[in-house]
């Protein structure tokens, strides 16, 4: 597993946690601590979060911080969702030209005009 793999299971556990507690991003960045920007970039895979801000996250969703590490069965919505964070990621770190590329290779796959 990668380190991009690793971090958007976490960001999405995280998301699949604090949409069950009905919280939003604002909300469970008030009660861990956090901007809410922050919690967003973490669900979003984007940022290597700190062990101790993972266990203010796990408090402030009053779960075990053991409960961010543990997969629930994926369904494919959630699957689907990773996988566009990820190719966004993967595309962020191109110039513009292989981004034109890459959409161009999308069109053609899909039959987009």
């Amino acid at each position: 597993m990668t380190d991009k793999e690793i971090l958007l299971r976490v960001g999405a556990r995280i998301r699949e946690l604090r949409r069950e507690k009905g919280l939003t991003q604002e909300a469970l960045g008030e009660k861990g601590g956090f901007h809410f920007s922050y919690v967003g970039q973490i669900e979003r895979g984007e940022k290597n979060v700190a062990l101790l801000n993972l266990a203010k996250i796990a408090e402030a969703l009053d779960v075990d911080i053991s409960q961010l590490f543990t997969p629930q069965t994926p369904d494919p919505d959630e699957k689907s969702q990773a996988d566009i964070q990820e190719i966004t990621y993967m595309l962020t770190q191109q110039n513009p030209q292989q981004i034109a590329m890459a959409k161009n290779v999308v069109r053609e796959i899909f039959n987009y005009k």
